[in-house]
C-alpha cells in the first residue's frame, strides 16, 4: 500500500473510531445531527457529478469539500449500514436544500440524476443540434459533432452513412445533465428507429433505399410550411427524379451556405447563391444530394414514404404569411415567382 494511501486510511480509521465513540455516547441523535443537510446549499441547488468507477469514500469527501455534506464519515457509515458502499452510480445530480446524508445517498444509489428537457425542433441540422445540447449543458457541441461522424458509433447504430445527419428524431427528451455526446446520439437515433418501426412502408426498404428516402424527407422538411402540402412537395421531387430533372431545392442551397460554408442563414436566395459549385447544390447537380440536409420530423418522413400522386413538377411560395405554395405542371405557370423565399429555423 502506498504511504499516502496508508496515511489516508489510518486517518479515516481514527476519525471513524472517534465518530463511533461519539455515537456510543450520544446514540443515534449524534448520527442524526451529522447527517443533517449542509447549511450552504443555495435555493436553486447545486450540481454534483460522480465519475465512473469513483468510490464512495472519494464521493463523500468531495461532497463535504463542496459544502454539500456535513460529515463524510456519517455518510460512509450510513452507506455501510445499508450495504450500499459500492452502489453509488455515476452521473450528475442536483443537490437541493434540505437534502442531508440520507437523501443524498438515496439519490446517488438510485441514479436519480438531474434532468434537462431538450426539445429538438423538426428540421434542425446536426450543427444546430450540437449547439442546443451545449447550451443546455447536455453535451459539448464539438464532442457531439465528432460522435455523429464516428465510424464506430455509426456501425453500432447501423447507420449506412458517414454521419448521423437525418437520423436524430426531432422530439422532446429528458436527458441527464452532462449526459454526453454518444449517449445523447444513441437516444435520438433510438427514437428515430422507434417511429420508423410504425411505418410499414419503411420496413420494405433496404438500408440504402431508406437512406435515399431520408434524404428526400430532409429536403421536404426544410421546404414545407403547411403540413398538408408536404406529400405534394414529395411528389414534385419524386416526379423530377423520375425524369432526371434537377430538384432545384432552395433548402439544399441554404444548407451548403450555412452548414458547409458556415455563413449566416440567408433571408432569400439570389443567382449568385444558386451558382455555388457544391455537391449539395441541387440546381447544378441532378439527383439527390450526397446526404440529408436536416433531421426530418414525422410529417416529412411520412410524406417521403407516402407521397401524393400528382403530375406536378413545380411549386412556389405564394403566401409567406400562411406558408402556402402554388403547385404546377408547367414552367410557364411557375415563372411568376420574382424571388425565392426560404424556410428559416432558429439555432
Amino acid at each position: 500500500m502506498a504511504p499516502r494511501r496508508a496515511r489516508r486510511t489510518a486517518a479515516f480509521l481514527l476519525a471513524a473510531a472517534a465518530l463511533l465513540a461519539c455515537l456510543a455516547a450520544g446514540g443515534l441523535g449524534a448520527l442524526a445531527f451529522l447527517a443533517r443537510p449542509a447549511p450552504a446549499i443555495p435555493a436553486e441547488g447545486r450540481l454534483f457529478s460522480v465519475e465512473r468507477g469513483e468510490g464512495s469514500g472519494r464521493v463523500a469527501r468531495r461532497l463535504a469539500g463542496e459544502g454539500l455534506l456535513r460529515s463524510p464519515l456519517a455518510f460512509l457509515l450510513l452507506a455501510k449500514a445499508r450495504g450500499e458502499e459500492s452502489s453509488i452510480k455515476a452521473g450528475t445530480y442536483l443537490v437541493k436544500p434540505g437534502q442531508g446524508a440520507v437523501e443524498l445517498l438515496d439519490d446517488l444509489v438510485s441514479g436519480r440524476q438531474a434532468l434537462v428537457r431538450v426539445t429538438l425542433p423538426e428540421g434542425y441540422t446536426i450543427g444546430q443540434t450540437g449547439a442546443l445540447l451545449e447550451r443546455l449543458g447536455v453535451a459539448a457541441k464539438a464532442e457531439f459533432l465528432a460522435a455523429a461522424a464516428d465510424p464506430a458509433l455509426l456501425s453500432e447504430l447501423g447507420i449506412p452513412a458517414p454521419s448521423l445527419e437525418g437520423y436524430l428524431f426531432p422530439d422532446t427528451y429528458l436527458l441527464p445533465v452532462q449526459y454526453g455526446a454518444e449517449d445523447t446520439a444513441r437516444a435520438m437515433v433510438r427514437a428515430f428507429k422507434e417511429r420508423l418501426a410504425s411505418m410499414p412502408e419503411a420496413a420494405a426498404l433496404s438500408p440504402a433505399e431508406l437512406h435515399d428516402r431520408l434524404i428526400l424527407a430532409s429536403i421536404v422538411e426544410r421546404e414545407y410550411r403547411v403540413p398538408e402540402e408536404a406529400p405534394l412537395m414529395a411528389s414534385v421531387f419524386y416526379n423530377r427524379l423520375r425524369i432526371n430533372m434537377a430538384l432545384q431545392s432552395c433548402a439544399t442551397v441554404v444548407y451548403l451556405i450555412t452548414e458547409r460554408r458556415g455563413k449566416p442563414h440567408p433571408e432569400q436566395l439570389f443567382d449568385r447563391d444558386i451558382a455555388i459549385q457544391d455537391p449539395y447544390n441541387t440546381y447544378l447537380h441532378r439527383g439527390l444530394p450526397p446526404g440529408p440536409i436536416s433531421n426530418p420530423g414525422l410529417t416529412a418522413l411520412e410524406a417521403a414514404l407516402r407521397p401524393a400522386k400528382s403530375n406536378f413538377l413545380y411549386f412556389r411560395l405564394v403566401d409567406p404569411e400562411q406558408g402556402r405554395h402554388h403547385f404546377s405542371t408547367s414552367l410557364e405557370e411557375h415563372v411568376g415567382a420574382r424571388s425565392l423565399y426560404v424556410k428559416r429555423l432558429g439555432g
